[in-house]
């Protein structure tokens, strides 16, 4: 029997670049968790194996339902968990506080809590787990504060947004059930991380989106933004998920924690010129500040120190930051070319 593998929010980003990373690099089986209510645009390339089961299964189960997560466990009993499933919008969870909270905290809880029950049935049973927490722990980092060497693990953790403070409990519930179970669970704090298939509600994806309908005649040429003083280092979504793989195969740790991150740092500003540069439009197209896209308090110091993560298991960002934003807007301009329609967000 292939070795089994357990991947929670396929149907996102990162999921469903993970997937395709493991479906070319492995020869695992590959269970994807998703609501049944997903999008599942992202996926819609694996469908042919799905349908034919070819190492792709997609299982209905819920964060928020402890039964289904029981139950999916209990059926599949992965030996690797990446529990990527999230309420991920950081502004989106200004507005809806408890469902970020009660997702991504008590979700993680419930996973852990459905793994647990499984181990405790079947001394045999040891998953390695992988818990997604996020750089945005670390929140609102003066300049005057922030290490030489940039966020290291042990910084002080100040959340700047709902999510960031459920990401903490994410991270915490996380470290809690390895030395509380002896449980092989490890948690990431990735940084920003991005490249095709990446939400339109995030700032690179929303620029990238707005060229592309402004090119395409669809809307007007200006590109409404919100910050763009914030610093970012950035990452490739397709290293992040080579990262990840080798996080739960390179000598796993239980209880351990990473900082992980690209190696390309600039301000949002530059990221929406990098972006504007590439558009046949470039001379053509304004900015305005959009005041419904600022956040009440903004994590805008984010340069990580990946030392740590870097020398356990030798991993090194490939992807340049230009590919990067290359790709995103051309993701963004196939969409538009072949019809799809988007909300102006």
């Amino acid at each position: 029997m292939n070795t089994r593998v357990l991947i929670t929010g396929i149907t996102g980003m990162v999921g469903s670049h993970l997937a395709d990373f493991l479906l070319r690099e492995t020869e695992w089986d590959i269970y994807g968790v998703c609501r049944w209510r997903s999008p599942i645009d992202n996926v819609s390339h694996l469908y042919k194996k799905a349908n034919k089961k070819e190492r792709i299964y997609f299982e209905y189960a819920d964060l928020n339902d402890q039964m289904s997560l029981i139950s999916v466990v209990k059926s599949i009993k992965p030996k690797y968990v990446f529990h990527l499933a999230a309420q991920s919008y950081p502004l989106t969870s200004f507005s809806a506080p408890i469902d970020t909270l009660n997702t991504n905290i008590l979700g993680t809880c419930r996973l852990l809590e459905a793994v647990r029950l499984e181990m405790e049935q079947n001394s045999n049973y040891k998953p390695v787990i992988h818990i997604c927490a996020s750089s945005e722990v670390f929140g609102k980092i003066p300049q005057e504060k922030k290490p030489e060497t940039g966020i290291h693990e042990d910084c002080p953790f100040h959340p700047a947004s709902p999510y960031a403070i459920s990401k903490v409990g994410t991270d915490l519930v996380g470290r809690y059930y390895a030395e509380a179970y002896n449980m092989t669970v490890m948690t990431t704090r990735m940084f920003t991380h991005t490249g095709p298939r990446r939400g339109d509600v995030f700032h690179e994806a929303t620029f990238a989106k707005q060229i592309a309908m402004i090119e395409k005649g669809e809307i007007e040429p200006i590109i409404k933004v919100g910050n763009l003083d914030s610093l970012r280092t950035y990452a490739d979504v397709r290293d992040a998920v080579r990262a990840y793989y080798m996080l739960v195969t390179v000598n796993p740790i239980p209880g351990e924690y990473y900082n992980i991150g690209g190696d390309y740092t600039c301000t949002v500003k530059d990221t929406l010129n990098t972006l504007i540069s590439m558009s046949s439009m470039k001379n053509e197209i304004r900015v305005e500040v959009d005041p419904e896209r600022l956040r009440p308090i903004d994590a805008d110091l984010q340069i990580p120190d990946c030392r740590k993560f870097k020398e356990h298991t030798g991993w090194e960002p490939q992807i340049s930051y230009k590919k990067t934003m290359a790709d995103l807007l051309n993701y963004y301009r196939q969409r538009i070319n072949r019809g799809d329609e988007f909300l102006i967000r």
